[in-house]
């Protein structure tokens, strides 16, 4: 058997999945702009109210039907760092 890699064409839709982070399991729509998909894409996330930078790098991609799946898989290094609760100060 033999793997068949999807392609894309310019201004063709794909679909982008979430792997890990604060985005875990969301899915988004893309535009190919130069027909292919991101390596990689930043996200504006809100978390607890504060707005972070995160980063995801293509995991996998597959044809489903007639459409791309990408998914991404996050990147905490490379992504902001998020305060965690404990240590905002505003607990009592």
């Amino acid at each position: 058997m033999t793997e068949h890699t999807p392609s894309l064409a310019h201004g063709d839709e794909y679909v982008v999945i979430y792997s890990g982070g604060p985005n875990d399991g969301q899915t988004d729509l893309r535009i190919s702009t130069d027909g292919t998909w991101d390596d990689s894409v930043t996200v504006l996330t809100a978390v607890d109210g504060k707005e972070t930078l995160e980063n995801y790098d293509v995991e996998s991609v597959k044809q489903v039907g007639d459409k791309v799946h990408v998914t991404y898989l996050w990147d905490k290094a490379e992504s902001e760092p998020s305060v965690d609760p404990e240590d905002r100060g505003d607990r009592g």
